[in-house]
């Protein structure tokens, strides 16, 4: 099908975009890689009066370290993050998660910001924000806010970015020396949203587990952090028992629409496994 008509703005600066936002009101949406957001014009799921276009604001893009931070503009690319020896070396989930995400000629437009900000439970940036403890600095008429990624998902295609708000960067807590890392994610062919998928941050104290992260991917109807499992863990070995209660504990959670990737019971068993594979790779990498 071919979109409803629109208007077509392209700002130089987030301070300009704000302004647009502000003028145009709810009938402007921001245009990021655009890979989520034109196909469902293109069906008219969605039929904006206004585009606002930010492939042209230079202060969006890069990737850089900051104190204790990683600090990532929102316009950065898939493949920018794929491609970062800063990211290799300082937060390699993010480098692992982004190689996941669709396919090469995805990768080269989407973004990371467009991926958080759609708030859909099939991308896979959710997750790995949740796994990360990221916070998202959010930019509007009244200047900038930061706000944790635990809470900012609120639901199907619903988080705490406002109307005449832009999400300009993401900041990353430096993981611990010696903290291990996984996103395990099933799908059916490349380029596709996962059936399950899981991503997991670990750190060891000798053979007992210190602290961990365990976000799950298009469980429900928002990211879910799997809490109970990661109290479960905590102070424990991995081992085949605790891996079997903490995928157990991750399941119970899962609350997955049935579609051609599964039903809902197939989809929930494949959460668990992919929590055990994750906890067992990132076991593997992490150094107690």
């Amino acid at each position: 099908m071919i979109p409803a008509g629109f208007d077509y703005h392209a700002p130089r600066s987030v301070a300009d975009a704000v302004k647009l936002l502000g003028e145009l009101g709810p009938e402007a949406k921001l245009l990021a890689g655009g890979h989520s957001l034109l196909p469902m014009m293109k069906l008219r799921f969605a039929e904006p009066g206004h585009l606002v276009d930010l492939g042209r604001i230079a202060e969006l893009r890069g990737i850089s370290e900051a104190g204790k931070e990683i600090r990532i503009g929102a316009m950065t690319t898939e493949h920018e993050l794929l491609r970062s020896k800063l990211l290799a070396e300082k937060v390699p989930l993010l480098v692992e998660g982004a190689g996941w995400i669709a396919d090469p000629q995805v990768r080269y437009k989407g973004t990371i910001g467009g991926d958080i900000s759609h708030g859909d439970p099939a991308n896979d940036q959710p997750a790995l924000m949740l796994a990360l403890e990221a916070s998202f600095v959010l930019t509007g008429p009244k200047g900038e806010r930061v706000v944790k990624a635990d809470g900012y998902f609120l639901g199907l295609y619903s988080t705490q970015l406002a109307e005449d708000e832009i999400l300009t960067q993401i900041r990353i807590p430096l993981p611990a020396p010696g903290s291990g890392w996984s996103y395990q994610k099933l799908k059916r062919k490349t380029g596709d949203f996962a059936t399950a998928a899981t991503a997991v941050m670990l750190q060891m104290k000798g053979k007992s587990v210190a602290s961990v992260a365990i976000a799950l991917t298009n469980a429900g109807p928002t990211v879910l952090k799997a809490r109970d499992a990661e109290a479960y863990l905590k102070g424990k070995a991995i081992d085949d028992a605790s891996l079997n209660e903490a995928a157990r504990l991750a399941m119970k959670i899962c609350q997955p629409t049935p579609d051609q990737r599964g039903d809902a019971e197939y989809k929930v068993a494949m959460c668990g496994e992919m929590t055990r594979r994750a906890l067992q790779a990132a076991h593997a990498r992490a150094k107690g």
